[in-house]
């Protein structure tokens, strides 16, 4: 299994524009990857499961992935959270 923790930068979170690119990336990966944020894990492909965790900026998430090419995947999402998409 591959799992990696990462703090999300985007200035205010989780919300409808980086969820989306969020969990579109998830979905082309081809793996199924979870997100867990304050013990509650919900696919990553999912963008109502991705909101309904409620993440704000610096909360710390963690991506679980298994599988072939998991640890792939959950590097590039993880790069993905890491980015500001809020930033001008």
């Amino acid at each position: 299994m591959a799992e990696q923790s990462v703090i999300i930068a985007s200035a205010h979170g989780l919300h409808a524009r980086p969820a989306s690119l969020f969990t579109q990336a998830a979905s082309k990966s081809g793996v199924a990857v979870q997100i867990v944020k304050a013990g509650k894990s919900v696919n990553a492909a999912s963008i109502l499961g991705v909101i309904s965790l409620g993440i704000e900026h610096n909360d710390e998430v963690t991506l679980t992935a298994e599988g072939d090419g998991a640890e792939v995947a959950i590097a590039e999402l993880a790069a993905l959270l890491a980015t500001d998409h809020d930033a001008a």
